[in-house]
């Protein structure tokens, strides 16, 4: 069988593009490594909790359930996607792991560990969070110290007793930073000046005045939008910023080496502990496509808004692919819709 669409990736991105085409007559189906949806989301860690309301954290067609104004738990996201692939009957196979994307003419070949399938339009939703990425020196660490990276770490029971550095100063790093202190002697270390902004402002979430203030349509073309792509991503919420200012949590500059269990700072600076979470973000892989002229010399999609120049081929999910929320819950239904039109457009 030749699909009209096969969709790679069935988290919330390849949800979205599933729920578009499943108002179409085209066959299509959404390929996933993973035996359940939601599977990322559920193995985060216990305490993550989006700073995104539940108003700006829905797919397309679907609501996510609960006071608008409140923030929904990484358990609820997963709960919600898997509803979300249930509530439209959305055709998904599971377990089925891509090893090769490959173009035939005017139809693509994609190899699993399943067999063989092969598609008019393939839609990469794969995401940002693809490969954990740790710094090399993190090898240099002796079994004396416990590592672990964001995307592993559950709760505190898992680490040593004893001390603990926080490398990376994102969201999910702060808001582990923060859990960690209630019961430890907890280390931050930030490349950058972290920037705080407050999670509500008046009663109403950030986002809501975002939205109004129309941030959240900014595109990536705009001047503004070019401003925004280029800044780190605010903290949001003023917890960690007080726990800094008491002295609940210690704030160590960018840490460039390790030297015999030790950490080095870029101020010269050393530090000895007995674990260390590595939250220091995502790379991708694409190492899986073998496609000639689809990536830069970064090994990142050459696209237009989502639209690759291999006719057919198409990327979603991706950060800054159009807006600021290309990659999250809240805008990510926006770059699908947009993708969807142009595939049906072009069948």
């Amino acid at each position: 069988m030749i699909y009209d669409v096969i969709v790679i990736g069935a988290g919330q991105a390849g949800l979205s593009m599933g729920y578009y085409l499943n108002s179409t007559d085209l066959s299509f189906l959404i390929l996933d490594k993973g035996k359940e949806i939601g599977e990322v989301w559920r193995k985060r860690y216990d305490s993550l909790t989006l700073f995104t309301p539940r108003s700006y954290s829905s797919l397309p067609g679907l609501a996510l359930d609960g006071n608008y104004n409140t923030y929904p738990t990484k358990d609820e996201i997963a709960e919600y996607l898997s509803s979300y692939a249930k509530s439209f009957s959305l055709p998904i196979k599971h377990n089925t792991y891509v090893q090769k994307l490959s173009q035939l003419k005017s139809k693509f070949e994609i190899l699993t560990e399943q067999g063989v399938l092969t598609a008019r339009n393939v839609v990469i939703a794969t995401g940002p969070f693809q490969t954990p990425f740790s710094p090399e020196f993190s090898k240099a660490l002796s079994e004396n110290t416990y590592q672990v990276h964001s995307s592993d770490y559950k709760n505190s029971m898992q680490l040593k007793g004893g001390s603990v550095l926080v490398v990376g100063g994102g969201n999910s790093g702060a808001q582990i930073a923060v859990e960690l202190s209630k019961e430890r002697e907890v280390y931050l270390s930030v490349g950058e000046k972290m920037k705080f902004l407050p999670q509500d402002f008046g009663n109403k979430s950030i986002f809501w005045w975002f939205d109004k203030l129309g941030i959240l349509k900014v595109d990536v073309k705009s001047k503004v939008g070019k401003v925004l792509k280029k800044q780190h991503d605010p903290i949001f919420g003023f917890e960690l910023k007080s726990l800094l200012k008491n002295g609940s949590i210690s704030l160590k500059p960018r840490t460039t080496s390790i030297y015999k269990d030790n950490f080095i700072f870029n101020d010269g600076s050393k530090l000895n502990v007995d674990n260390v979470i590595w939250s220091t973000g995502f790379k991708s892989e694409y190492c899986w496509i073998n496609i000639p002229k689809l990536l830069n010399e970064k090994d990142l999609p050459i696209h237009e808004r989502g639209i690759t120049p291999i006719n057919g081929l198409y990327f979603l999910g991706l950060p800054w692919q159009y807006r600021r929320g290309s990659a999250l819950l809240q805008g990510v239904g926006k770059d699908a819709e947009y993708l969807f039109q142009q595939i049906v457009k072009d069948k």
